[in-house]
């Protein structure tokens, strides 16, 4: 059995979030200027070049690519064959407190708001995988985005025009407030709380092994979602989103679960591997 030490995980992973907070995620950076070259709406194409424009400028400059940095969201798989000595959970709180030391402090209770002014504790998720290994994937998620996303508890006969249907509805209903052009995360199946999971964990995971009507659904999403004619930060144009990654989980007979988590395009998150 492998045996790591749980301290040693917290400056390489505050690190990485540093690093993250400051470098916008390459392969959406790459589809904004895919988005600025092909977009016809004049002030989407311009809104499009601003955002390009600060996302380079933040990476130069080593500043923060949104004043929002958002709360830590973690996905930790970790090998059944692998030790982990010491507190993880603790080792984890405390990169990402050293990570957000100069940054906004965005975690608070949620009556009395009053500010941790750590940022933590972060959103933890824990799966237990074969192996040794440990795996740590991070994304930020700030508020404007998250207080857009929703849950639509549809019945089986919706089927799949019902799913996109609900993810256009999120995004109408959305409108400018989260920043589009948007990525967005479905996760469809379980119950309640299992799609919202999945349509969290779709964002970190992307499109890593998936099933073709899992791949096809996120097309039809997409180019229903770009439909809407939202555009960039709602000024009216062909790009709403850049992206769509489904999840999908087995579901009671009676039940067709609906999550949809809207994220900016600020897209910042990481894989640590140890």
């Amino acid at each position: 059995m492998r045996t790591i030490n749980a301290d040693d995980l917290i400056i390489p992973i505050a690190n990485k979030i540093k690093h993250a907070l400051t470098h916008v995620n390459g392969k959406v950076l790459q589809k904004l200027k895919e988005a600025q070259s092909t977009e016809t709406s004049p002030l989407c194409k311009w809104a499009l070049g601003q955002i390009v424009e600060n996302d380079e400028i933040a990476a130069h400059e080593n500043a923060y690519a949104c004043q929002d940095c958002g709360q830590a969201v973690l996905f930790v798989s970790a090998g059944q064959d692998l030790h982990v000595s010491g507190n993880l959970t603790a080792a984890l709180n405390k990169a990402v407190e050293l990570g957000y030391e100069t940054a906004r402090k965005s975690v608070a209770d949620p009556l009395t708001r009053t500010n941790t002014q750590t940022n933590t504790p972060a959103i933890i998720h824990y799966d237990i995988v074969s192996g040794d290994r440990l795996e740590v994937r991070y994304m930020a998620k700030g508020a404007g985005s998250e207080n857009m996303s929703r849950i639509y508890m549809l019945t089986p006969s919706k089927g799949i025009n019902g799913i996109i249907e609900s993810a256009v509805d999120c995004v109408k209903r959305a409108g400018s407030s989260p920043c589009p052009p948007v990525i967005l995360g479905v996760g469809i199946g379980g119950t309640m709380d299992v799609a919202a999971l999945l349509s969290k964990k779709s964002l970190v995971y992307e499109s890593e092994n998936k099933r073709a009507d899992e791949l096809e659904l996120e097309r039809k999403i997409l180019e229903a979602v770009n439909r809407t004619g939202i555009g960039a930060q709602g000024f009216g144009g062909s790009v709403t989103a850049l992206g769509v990654h489904v999840l999908t989980a087995p579901t009671h007979i009676g039940m067709l679960p609906v999550a949809i988590t809207v994220q900016c395009h600020s897209d910042r998150k990481f894989v640590y591997t140890a």
